[in-house]
């Protein structure tokens, strides 16, 4: 078999952290089996549907390394990969629906909608039960209403069979025959509804497989006979779990950030939110957490995927960009520092040399890019708080006398310079065996004089990164 995938969102909004785990299923089974991957825009919601939102959906795909092989952007064959594109194709099958009786005009008006809706309920029936009033009207007579200027839209007609197919991931699914009423197909405006090009589209363009998140089942039933009554093959339908938060609830705004946009805005790494998207609802056969998707190959089958629920964790997002962070170089990391620290900062006007330490001395404290926000006052502030730890320290009675030699030393040196590590080897030995300051009140004492911490980094290293009139002020406070 010929293994053909579409990816088909809405260009209504910007692309969800749900629907670019769909885009990326698609993009790894078409590349596990040499298959195409399709991109399609399912753009008939005139009203909300935006150019740029299409724009920004093709961009962010292209961000998380997700390419397709057929698109808006590279069209082929099949297209066009616009539905707004395609009316006269909906139109043309619709057409032949209803010449073949499995379709009828309906002129139920709005009004007559409402009342015969009511009317089901009262009679605590379906509401489609009364919809199809117009299935056995005479096509004459529905020709000449057409003609005469009455407003109407395209039903199906449901044939009342009961619905049953083997989804890849729920196994076998039976929907009972008064699932689904005369359904529409074809608006009064002339614009068909989801589930008919959906079908209409699946089906020419040769999709082997629809892979989709669970919340689409449902509608598998309309498709499947839409599928039958035009004499398609049907798919494989591939309903994956859903993606949800920690109250179980579908995932949503109220979750905190899910279009992808934002998620780049705040520079996570592309490959490790791909990582952790992929496992939410499939596993690895080697039972691995983190690797390259570009690495599995045919490994990516659908038999790993899930029936449960994925919950979407963003301290577990965090962990895996730190683990995909840690695979980059010194100079990779600078570069994410540069975009995350403003552009006013002195951090800017150090060296390359400089900036290439100040990164590896902090590359394995951070999981985000962000997070070396909260250390550039390691260098960069001469003021610092004191808490519990700085005021039990500073009240030894080493640390004083401490103090007042490093600053003395300091005062000997340029403003604008910074202390070598050889210097602060030279100090630290003078405190050790001169003024007999040893073990913890040495090394301790110098950090809370020189960083106002009790912990931290290489201290030899961040004292040689920082600016003598800093370390002065420092000095100055801790003897204050």
């Amino acid at each position: 078999m010929t293994v053909r995938v579409r990816f088909a969102p809405s260009p209504t909004g910007y692309l969800h952290i749900g629907g670019a785990r769909t885009a990326l299923y698609c993009y790894l089974y078409a590349k596990a089996t040499a298959g195409t991957y399709v991109l399609r825009i399912e753009d008939t919601d005139q009203a909300r549907s935006k150019i740029e939102y299409e724009d920004a959906l093709i961009e962010d795909l292209k961000w998380l390394g997700i390419t397709h092989t057929e698109g808006p952007d590279c069209p082929a064959v099949a297209g066009p990969y616009r539905q707004s594109e395609r009316n006269n194709i909906y139109k043309k099958y619709s057409d032949q629906l209803i010449s073949e009786g499995k379709a009828y005009p309906c002129f139920l008006t709005e009004e007559e909608l409402i009342v015969l809706t009511e009317k089901a309920e009262s009679e605590k029936k379906a509401p489609h039960a009364y919809h199809g009033e117009y299935r056995r009207l005479d096509p004459s007579e529905a020709k000449k209403r057409i003609e005469a200027g009455e407003s109407y839209v395209i039903r199906f007609k449901n044939p009342a069979k009961k619905v049953t197919f083997k989804d890849l991931v729920r196994g076998e699914v039976t929907f009972p025959e008064d699932m689904v009423g005369d359904f529409v197909i074809i608006r009064s405006n002339g614009l068909p509804v989801y589930n008919y090009c959906c079908v209409v589209d699946d089906y020419l363009m040769k999709m082997s497989h629809i892979i989709r998140a669970e919340d689409h089942l449902n509608n598998t039933c309309r498709q499947i006979l839409l599928y039958n009554a035009l004499g398609a093959e049907l798919p494989h339908f591939v309903h994956v779990s859903l993606l949800v938060g920690e109250d179980k609830q579908k995932l949503s705004k109220r979750h905190g950030a899910t279009s992808v946009s934002k998620y780049k805005n705040m520079h996570y790494l592309p490959s490790a939110l791909m990582n952790y998207l992929c496992l939410l609802g499939w596993s690895h056969p080697e039972e691995k957490d983190i690797f390259d998707l570009e690495t599995l190959g045919d490994t990516f089958t659908l038999e790993r995927f899930s029936k449960s629920p994925a919950l979407y964790d963003i301290k577990k997002l965090n962990y895996f960009n730190e683990q995909h962070l840690r695979k980059l170089s010194v100079e990779e990391i600078d570069g994410y520092f540069s975009k995350v620290i403003p552009t006013d900062h002195p951090y800017h006007d150090q060296t390359k040399e400089w900036r290439l330490c100040f990164t590896e001395l902090y590359t394995d404290k951070i999981q985000l890019f962000s997070d070396v926000l909260d250390f550039l006052p390691d260098v960069f502030t001469d003021t610092f708080s004191k808490d519990d730890n700085y005021n039990d320290v500073i009240t030894w009675e080493t640390t004083r006398p401490l103090a007042k030699y490093l600053k003395s030393e300091l005062e000997k040196l340029d403003d604008n310079s910074m202390p070598s590590k050889e210097l602060i080897d030279t100090w630290m030995t003078h405190l050790k065996k001169e003024l007999k300051i040893k073990g913890k009140a040495l090394f301790m004492g110098t950090r809370i004089v020189l960083t106002g911490k009790n912990h931290g980094p290489d201290l030899k290293v961040l004292v040689s990164l920082t600016k003598v009139s800093t370390l002065v002020q420092r000095c100055s406070l801790a003897l204050s």
